[in-house]
């Protein structure tokens, strides 16, 4: 991968950190770390203990900075961005935010030995300093931490997970946060199959030259903008099932032949001593792996594209082994990563939670832009694969941080509107393209609960007796699956209501770049997703096209026409594709840009303004402003079924809808004017977002200029 420029090569003095650990160390005197055991850890999926000799290879311990020291951190991460900054792009190397804002040496020594005292071995302290690798058995962790590791059965699924929350001796809880998972259940990928819907006529596939048609990258193609020296990292626990696969893409839908720079390498990152990265191979998640690598090659066809991957250990998930080492292993960082896997906030638990918040703030730190998928369950991240909800509102806590670009997904509207005609060519053109301008856009949402869906079927609601999901019609379409949003609600405390926002559970604080922007809620916490683009699996008949040929698990040859491959939608897929129009950005830029949220937000407000733009309202279709930096999505919602105290309707025992308040019934979410839940700031035209995000352009400029 490229190395990315402006590192701070003298961060001046460092003042040391104070000890957190002051008290003696007494196995008699224990905390218990609350919020840490999975929800699914219950009687009714109990099968038994582990053997006390069950190996538990590559544990991570997650430490705990000093309140000071995070708040320096966090006003750091803030002046990266801020160009009246003297910290503006200055980045740390590992090694320089280790010292900066890791823990003391002093309190290293005490938790290792404390490890070391009960049998663990110690593999590698990171250069961080708030992440420790160690190794040990189901044995050991009973006795260190005072909680059983069982056999559980889960969905029809075998896992292991810890039956209790952990305990430690109250002299280190200071410094530690938690084991970031004594379980098994790994994140899930963030796309759906295309599926067999009734809700429009035909199919407009989508193909990168409809994408760059509706997103409005042509421009910058043609002005040279195309990911030239750009390198796009995607983090899996999965490599592709064949590279020829990605070739194949990019030879049949024109870009290796427009776009010959673009390349593709699969790679495994090199772990400092004692840490871990094994090739995955491929696996079940090889989907997501073959989405990953051609959309974002897609959208910046001359870019560099390297697949990280690394195995999943019993306990972590392999694309984050696979990112923590690209960032801690002293070689060059990517500039942009994108992710697209997820799981709820209260079902990560709070150790989890605060790795991951932790994870993306190295990567901010050292100029990386991280994009995430919002998720495929609409406000129902816990309730995966459901036929509807009953966990109440939650969120991934993979996309939930502040210090990610959290990606949604919308749907085309033409269809619903009856207007396919007006925005897709009857023939295809030579690399497969028929979108004709920019198409109306809505939230994605394949569930009975879409008052759209229901509307088009002849249902004046959704919820109730009479309603559509209660319906026989509507039964093929009791379904969470939907473009994911809302607020952070469990980030850190406890659930009292196992994968429920219950309990002592707090989401993230808001970042002062999302207050003020017309449509977010004053509600002081975090609220996803950021941005959105195309992500629907073929409710509305549209989806996208992907070479995917491990017949294993779904694949189909490309050998036919791209009519006849794979089809997928999910956030999967819209992540990498922002994290490509960011590439280019940054091409332009003529460097990295760190993290780009707060740029995004304040370009929104200014476009949005008190009131929202009527020139930018994405339901003009083609007849949007050509000046328009995103498109204001305001028709549709991601309501999804449920059942329970938290859905719009007396809860009976029929389908209602999810709601915000178990008071007040209001269901969750709809669009309006600006910022709104299922779709964020809205989608991108990503030329007029080129141009306007700022930064020195490089000698092409000339050829962006608006005619």
């Amino acid at each position: 991968m490229a190395a990315i420029a402006g590192y701070q090569q003298n961060a001046g003095a460092v003042s040391q950190p104070r000890a957190l650990i002051t008290e003696t160390i007494s196995e008699t005197e224990l905390v218990t770390l609350a919020g840490n055991t999975r929800p699914e850890a219950t009687a009714a999926n109990d099968r038994g203990p582990l053997a006390d000799s069950f190996p538990l290879e590559h544990l991570w311990l997650q430490l705990r900075r000093s309140p000071e020291r995070e708040q320096a951190l966090e006003r750091y991460i803030d002046q990266l961005s801020d160009r009246n900054s003297p910290n503006f792009h200055h980045w740390l190397t590992a090694k320089q935010f280790g010292e900066r804002y890791g823990l003391a040496q002093e309190d290293l020594a005490a938790i290792t030995g404390w490890l070391g005292s009960h049998g663990f071995t110690v593999n590698l302290v990171y250069p961080s300093r708030v992440l420790i690798d160690f190794s040990g058995t189901a044995g050991q962790v009973r006795e260190a931490f005072h909680t059983e590791i069982h056999n559980l059965e889960a969905k029809g699924e075998q896992h292991i997970a810890n039956m209790s929350d952990p305990r430690i001796p109250a002299a280190l809880a200071p410094a530690v946060v938690g084991v970031v998972s004594l379980n098994n259940f790994m994140p899930r990928p963030m796309n759906k199959p295309r599926g067999n819907y009734t809700a429009g006529d035909g199919y407009y596939l989508v193909v990168p030259a409809d994408l760059a048609t509706i997103y409005n990258l042509n421009p910058l193609f043609a002005a040279g903008y195309s990911g030239q020296g750009q390198t796009i990292v995607v983090v899996e626990d999965s490599d592709v099932y064949s590279t020829s696969d990605w070739s194949t893409f990019r030879t049949k839908l024109g870009l290796a032949s427009a776009y010959p720079d673009g390349s593709l390498t699969q790679v495994h990152p090199k772990p400092g001593t004692g840490g871990t990265c094994k090739d995955p191979g491929h696996n079940g998640d090889d989907a997501e792996a073959a989405i990953d690598v051609e959309w974002a090659s897609a959208t910046a066809p001359n870019a560099a594209i390297e697949l990280a991957s690394c195995a999943d250990t019993t306990t972590n998930f392999g694309g984050f082994i696979a990112l923590q080492n690209i960032l801690s292993n002293g070689g060059p960082v990517p500039a942009i990563v994108s992710i697209s896997y997820g799981d709820s906030e209260p079902s990560l638990g709070a150790a989890a939670n605060s790795y991951i918040n932790g994870l993306y703030q190295d990567a901010v730190t050292a100029g990386v832009s991280v994009f995430v998928s919002a998720g495929d369950q609409g406000a129902a991240s816990t309730d995966y694969d459901a036929s509807n909800a009953t966990h109440g509102i939650t969120v991934s806590g993979f996309t939930s941080t502040p210090y990610n670009v959290s990606v949604g997904g919308t749907d085309f509207g033409d269809t619903y509107a009856g207007t396919n005609s007006t925005y897709w060519s009857s023939t295809n053109g030579a690399t497969d393209g028929s979108a004709l301008s920019y198409i109306p856009e809505i939230p994605w949402n394949d569930s009975c609960a879409s008052e759209l869906i229901a509307d088009y079927v002849g249902y004046s609601q959704t919820y109730g007796l009479s309603g559509f999901c209660n319906s026989s019609t509507g039964d093929a379409f009791l379904t969470t699956v939907a473009g994911s949003g809302g607020p952070s609600g469990c980030a850190s405390g406890t659930a009292s209501k196992s994968g429920v926002v219950s309990g002592s559970c707090k989401g993230y604080p808001k970042p002062s770049w999302q207050s003020g922007l017309i449509g977010n809620p004053s509600d002081s916490v975090r609220d996803i997703p950021d941005v959105s683009l195309f992500a629907a699996n073929g409710v509305w008949s549209h989806y996208y096209v992907v070479c995917y040929s491990d017949r294993s698990n779904g694949g189909i040859s490309c050998s036919g026409a791209p009519g006849t491959w794979a089809g997928f939608g999910g956030t999967s897929v819209s992540s990498p594709i922002m994290a490509g129009i960011q590439s280019l950005v940054n091409q332009y830029s003529g460097g990295n840009q760190g993290y780009p949220n707060s740029t995004y937000y304040s370009l929104a407000k200014t476009e949005y303004g008190a009131s929202g733009s009527s020139s930018c309202n994405s339901m003009l279709g083609n007849a949007v402003g050509s000046s328009c930096i995103f498109y204001d999505v305001t028709e549709g919602d991601m309501d999804v079924p449920c059942k329970g105290i938290d859905c719009y309707d007396d809860p009976s025992g029929t389908y209602g809808v999810l709601s915000t308040s178990s008071s007040a019934y209001e269901p969750a979410y709809g669009t309006n004017a600006g910022w709104d839940f299922p779709t964020g700031i809205g989608t991108v035209n990503a030329y007029n977002l080129v141009k306007a995000f700022g930064g020195s352009p490089t000698s092409v400029d000339a050829k962006l200029e608006i005619s």
